[in-house]
């Protein structure tokens, strides 16, 4: 069986933070005791990104998928935006569930996928330092490639391309929604995937007129903070716990090379960060969620990462 065959429905929740509530979707565990897993998503994803994965450690972990403030089910929570402030609404969410450092206690996995990585690795660094017991980063959490002088919108224009342009437009109905994807180099021959479906669905506001209840504004203060903020950018050099790093092959569009590459990565220090770094292979930034390889690479990692 695969991570495809698996059908588990979760539940939609929220949890208190600062503004409101967080919106979140939960997939309980078959027994007490289970490692608490909490799945962070990308600049203009949403919870359901996370489908495959999270039916892959359900049961036997207890999974929670946050909406980001300014996504989703979260995008009416106010402003500021900016990573700092995600990283805290984390760490909220990790307290409500009962998050606990102390020694002994159940194990708590902080699992980041692009932007989420930075978000992650913030927040293990900072608010959630004694709650967290393992990390583990999905292409990204670690600085990319960003030209000294280049221009922050620009950057974000390159790197998301038509993920951001959908921002501002409107759609008639999901069949026009669904035909924008389908153009997508890399999210394009997922699109008829159920999972993938209901990701895309969750992105979509109610009304006559369709369009992402992502929050522009929120994408451009992430996207800042994830490019350019040094506090951001240097969080993995104190971490208080290892992370696994799994990269994929292909980029967001499905270019080689990807957000990583040996080259870089070999050139971070990643070694003295205690991070280790593994390749996904046949995957690209999107797919690493999807395919069986990428739920499989996540998931194992997930579970190494809450070992005793």
């Amino acid at each position: 069986m695969t991570s495809a065959d698996v059908v588990r429905t979760p539940e939609e929740i929220r949890v208190p933070v600062e503004g409101g509530e967080l919106a979140a979707l939960y997939w309980g565990a078959d027994a007490p005791g289970a490692p608490l897993v909490v799945l962070v998503h990308g600049i203009t994803g949403n919870a359901a990104v996370w489908g495959k994965v999270a039916a892959a450690l359900a049961g036997g972990c207890e999974v929670v998928a946050p909406d980001l403030r300014g996504r989703a089910g979260s995008a009416a929570l106010p402003g500021p935006y900016g990573l700092s402030a995600h990283a805290a609404d984390v760490t909220a969410l990790l307290r409500h569930f009962g998050a606990d450092g102390e020694a002994g206690a159940d194990s708590t996995v902080l699992v980041g996928h692009s932007m989420g990585g930075f978000v992650a690795t913030l927040a293990t660094a900072g608010s959630a330092r004694d709650l967290v017991h393992g990390l583990v980063l999905v292409d990204g959490g670690l600085p990319f490639a960003v030209p000294p002088a280049a221009d922050t919108d620009a950057m974000l224009a390159a790197f998301l391309g038509s993920s951001l342009d959908r921002l501002d437009r409107t759609f008639p109905d999901r069949d026009a929604v669904s035909s924008l994807w389908r153009e997508h180099p890399a999210v394009g021959p997922w699109v008829d995937d159920p999972a993938v479906a209901g990701f895309l669905a969750r992105d979509l506001t109610d009304g006559p007129d369709l369009r992402s209840a992502v929050v522009h504004e929120a994408v451009r203060v992430d996207g800042a903070d994830m490019l350019r903020n040094e506090a951001v950018l240097e969080a993995t050099t104190d971490l208080p716990v290892p992370a696994t790093l799994l990269w994929a092959t292909r980029g967001m569009h499905g270019e080689v090379p990807g957000l990583y590459d040996e080259v870089r990565l070999a050139g971070m220090g990643l070694q003295d960060a205690h991070v280790t770094a593994r390749e996904v292979p046949g995957t690209d930034h999107w797919s690493v969620l999807w395919a069986d390889a990428g739920v499989a690479a996540v998931a194992g990692a997930v579970l190494a990462a809450a070992a005793p």
